[in-house]
C-alpha cells in the first residue's frame, strides 16, 4: 500500500524540503510547482498555479494516475504562496493583488474541493495540511494582501475541518505556521525600499541573529506532526511552540 503526499510549490524553500522529506521516508510524492528541479524521485508536475483552469486539469490528471484502490494515506500540503510587492495597500496595482490572492487562497480552496471529492470513497489516513503564518494573526503594514490571505486560510483550514467531521471517511485538515524561514521570501523582505516596509529591521535582525528556521527542520517537524498524529483537525499550530 502507498502512502502519498501532493505538495505546491515543491521545487523551492518549505516545499523542496518537504518533498524531499516525504520521499526519504517512502512516500510517493508529487509536487505541482512552475519549474522543474532536481529532487530525486519526485514526480514533477509542470504548472502555473496561480491559473486555475491549468491547475484544475492538471490536479485531475495527476489522481487520473493514483491507483486509489492501493493507498493507506494520501495528503495534500497547500504549500505555495508569495508575499506579493511589499507596500502600502494604496499603493499596490490590480494585478498584483489578484495573482498573490489567486496564488495563497484561491488554488488552495480549488485544489481542496477537488481533493475532497476525489478521495471521498476511500476508507485510508486522507488530510489536508495548509501552510499558514504568523501573519494570518499578526497585521504588518506593507504586507495588507499577504496577511490577509493568510488569516483566510486559516478560516479554510477550519472550514473544512467543520464540514468533514460528520462525514464517514471525512478529511483532516490542519495549518502550520512555519515561523521565520530562510528562503527567498526572506532574502526579498529584507531588500524592500525601508519607506515601504516600517519592520524592515526587525527581520534584518533575526537573519543577522541567525534566528531563522532552515527549511530542512520545518520540514522535519511538520513531518513529525503529520505521522505521529499529533494534531487534532482543525488545529493551526505555530512550529515555534514546539
Amino acid at each position: 500500500m502507498k502512502k502519498i503526499a501532493i505538495i505546491t510549490g515543491g521545487s523551492k524553500g518549505i516545499g523542496k524540503a518537504l518533498a524531499e522529506k516525504y520521499v526519504s521516508e517512502n512516500y510517493t510524492v508529487y509536487s505541482l510547482s512552475r519549474s522543474i528541479v532536481d529532487i530525486q524521485n519526485v514526480t514533477q508536475i509542470s504548472v502555473d498555479l496561480s491559473d486555475t483552469k491549468e491547475t484544475t486539469l492538471a490536479f485531475k490528471r495527476l489522481f487520473a494516475n493514483i491507483d486509489l484502490q492501493n493507498v493507506s494515506s494520501i495528503t495534500l500540503i497547500n504549500n505555495a504562496g508569495r508575499l506579493g510587492k511589499i507596500a502600502n495597500l494604496e499603493n499596490l496595482d490590480s494585478e498584483d493583488i489578484t495573482k498573490t490572492i489567486l496564488l495563497n487562497i484561491t488554488t488552495p480552496l480549488i485544489l481542496s474541493s477537488l481533493f475532497i471529492n476525489l478521495t471521498q470513497e476511500l476508507t485510508c489516513k486522507k488530510q489536508i495540511i495548509n501552510i499558514s503564518s504568523g501573519a494570518a494573526v499578526n497585521p504588518y503594514a506593507g504586507w495588507s494582501v499577504y496577511c490577509t490571505s493568510k488569516a483566510a486560510i486559516d478560516m479554510l483550514t477550519r472550514n473544512i475541518t467543520e464540514e468533514q467531521k460528520e462525514i464517514e471517511n471525512g478529511v483532516k485538515c490542519f495549518g502550520i505556521r512555519p515561523g521565520v524561514v530562510d528562503t527567498n521570501m526572506q532574502t526579498t523582505i529584507r531588500s524592500t525600499d525601508p519607506s515601504d516596509f516600517k519592520n524592515l529591521q526587525k527581520f534584518i535582525d533575526l537573519k543577522e541573529n541567525k534566528q531563522l528556521f532552515s527549511t530542512e527542520y520545518v520540514a522535519e517537524t511538520i513531518f513529525k506532526l503529520d505521522t505521529e498524529n499529533r494534531i487534532n483537525s482543525g488545529n493551526i499550530i505555530d512550529i515555534r511552540d514546539f
